[in-house]
């Protein structure tokens, strides 16, 4: 407790390197506090240790902790956003929920509810996961929390809004046809960004936007730069509350090689970084990172991607929450 050091802003920030090397001790979010270290929190980093979702190669389970390990370099100060977020708020790692690996429809249940109470006070989550089945359970406490439905953006190589899967309606392909059925997405403002890869037929497409989906592709932030992908994802999402959702394989594989499903032709770390550092300002209420691999991983290259993109959207949300706007 003695090695974390209180912020500028009086909150209760990581390990101070400079005494401690970033190497040793055990690993949370960028060095951050643990949830019953701190009286309150504002932001909490969450891992859900799941996939029994997945359609092809396992391993996500182990996401989490790999991200942790893979954040230790990152520092308090944010200069591509020229924030330090954990001065402006109070973030800590809330470790792992305890979710079941055999009954998918418990697990979905354990997400929901662990979601809620750690959101009881108004706390934002983002979370580790994990496979993308979790994104609906966590889709479903964001808008419950938010009285009404949400905007998502779903960064991913897949649509992911598929309807079974040997019959089973909770998989990793599942979660946003579910989530779309249940009405807890505002339908006006749902994207997918950096989608690519064969797909089982022109129906997928149908489906899809049949259910309110724009789609950007990976080519879209190719050709068109991502400052024009930006501009049309903001006009779409407009004021609402926004859920962000990134599957690590929406970037290429060799940005991103260790995750379950990996597809040719995607983003680069910089593409989506760029993108996400453009929703400054929107109301993000919730996001995941989800997918993580580490079995697959090279040198910690997919961890390390997972754990700026999760330390951006924590600036995000720490930079929104504390905005002139929020404060008056």
């Amino acid at each position: 407790m003695e090695e974390l050091r209180i912020t500028a802003g009086g909150h209760l920030g990581p390990i101070d390197s400079a005494r401690v090397p970033r190497y040793s001790g055990a690993a949370t979010f960028a060095r951050l506090p643990r949830l019953d270290q701190v009286d309150r929190t504002d932001i909490a980093v969450v891992g859900v240790p799941f996939d029994s979702g997945v359609s092809y190669r396992p391993g996500a389970r182990f996401g989490a902790n790999h991200v942790r390990e893979a954040s230790r370099l990152l520092r308090p100060y944010n200069p591509a956003l020229d924030v330090s977020p954990f001065e402006r708020v109070q973030v800590a790692d809330a470790g792992d929920m305890a979710v079941n690996p055999f009954n998918i429809h418990e697990a979905i249940e354990t997400v929901q509810a662990n979601a809620l109470d750690l959101t009881a006070g108004g706390t934002r989550l983002v979370t580790l996961g994990g496979d993308h089945t979790i994104a609906l359970p966590l889709l479903r406490a964001a808008s419950e929390r938010a009285g009404s439905p949400v905007a998502l953006l779903h960064f991913d190589a897949h649509l992911d809004t598929w309807d079974t899967y040997f019959g089973a309606e909770y998989t990793h392909g599942t979660p946003f046809r579910r989530a779309v059925e249940e009405g807890i997405l505002d339908t006006e403002a749902i994207s997918h960004v950096g989608t690519r890869g064969p797909l089982y037929g022109v129906k997928d497409l149908e489906d899809d936007r049949r259910f309110g989906f724009g789609i950007v592709t990976s080519s879209d932030v190719f050709r068109q730069g991502v400052d024009e992908v930006i501009a049309r994802l903001r006009d779409r999402i407009g004021d609402r509350p926004l859920y962000v959702s990134v599957d690590i394989d929406v970037l290429d594989p060799a940005h991103a090689p260790g995750t379950g499903t990996p597809e040719a032709g995607g983003m680069t770390s910089r593409e989506l970084l760029e993108i996400l550092r453009g929703l400054r300002g929107l109301n993000l209420v919730g996001a995941d990172v989800v997918e993580v691999a580490p079995a697959y991983d090279t040198a910690e290259i997919t961890g390390v991607a997972a754990s700026h993109v999760a330390y951006d959207l924590v600036s995000l949300m720490a930079d929104n929450l504390t905005s002139p706007s929020k404060e008056s």
